[in-house]
């Protein structure tokens, strides 16, 4: 196709600025989804994502490059996890945020394809007695927790299910806190993160075991406002990273560690 009959020619597409892409994702931006730090001047907190490193931060300028956009055409906007799938209309294109697909979640907002299939892990304290859990079923009598609006909070309640209320708490800091405090046994989050939190976020702490997934594969998509045109361009960016074994390649680079947790079933 011509250009000008390309819809997903850049010059096309419709983004929040002509000739620019605008990426949304969470401030503070965690490791290993966003590495490098912050260059002086930024606004970010822990890692800007404009470095261009960390697995999410990487995958963002892949879909951007495939759609023709150049690195410094990028802007990034800071929107909470639980604001980046809310309804209504948004400042951004589309967002990247550890963001799960749901059938909920689509109500109110338009999803890609899947850029990282994911299992959620516990962690806990060394100490702790569920640290040598190795079974679902070990855990039953645990007092666990999450942050809000997330996959990992629904996986306790849906197939977890402990005697306990699990916690739920407003940021992963404050569920790594709680950990610290004893005010629970464990926190509950993806594969990745698990890894970051037991090597850098919290002394003397282990993965006690990622679990399987149950139903369909629980994936990280890219989060659109709904009715969004640019969702068929950038599947179509992620089918051909995916293609090319660029997208498996980043995931190497940044999320090496991810199967080296056993499965508690």
């Amino acid at each position: 196709a011509t250009e000008a009959a390309d819809p997903c020619a850049k010059a096309n597409l419709p983004t929040q600025t002509a000739g620019r892409l605008t990426i949304g994702t969470d401030n503070p931006a965690f490791p290993p989804w966003f590495e490098g730090g912050t260059p002086a001047g930024s606004t970010w907190e822990l890692n800007d994502p404009s470095t261009g490193e960390g697995f999410e931060s990487a995958v963002a300028y892949a879909v951007a490059e495939e759609l023709g956009f150049l690195q410094d055409e990028v802007d990034w906007t800071v929107v909470p996890f639980d604001q980046s799938f809310r309804p209504g209309p948004k400042d951004f294109d589309f967002d990247i945020n550890q963001i799960s697909y749901s059938d909920e979640r689509a109500q109110a907002v338009d999803f890609s394809d899947s850029y990282y299939d994911v299992n959620q892990a516990l962690v806990a304290l060394e100490a702790n007695e569920i640290a040598d859990a190795e079974s679902i079923a070990d855990l039953k009598g645990a007092k666990l927790g999450a942050p809000v609006g997330t996959t990992s909070y629904q996986y306790i309640v849906d197939n977890i299910q402990p005697s306990d209320q699990p916690s739920v708490y407003n940021t992963l800091n404050d569920a790594i806190s709680a950990v610290k405090a004893k005010q629970i046994d464990g926190v509950v989050v993806d594969l990745p993160t698990a890894f970051f939190i037991t090597a850098v976020q919290l002394e003397n702490s282990t993965i006690v075991g990622q679990f399987p997934a149950v139903g369909e594969q629980e994936y990280f998509a890219l989060a659109f406002e709904k009715g969004s045109p640019l969702v068929d361009c950038v599947n179509a960016a992620l089918a051909r990273l995916k293609d090319s074994g660029r997208l498996a390649e980043i995931q190497q680079e940044w999320l090496s560690d991810k199967a080296d947790a056993p499965v508690l079933e």
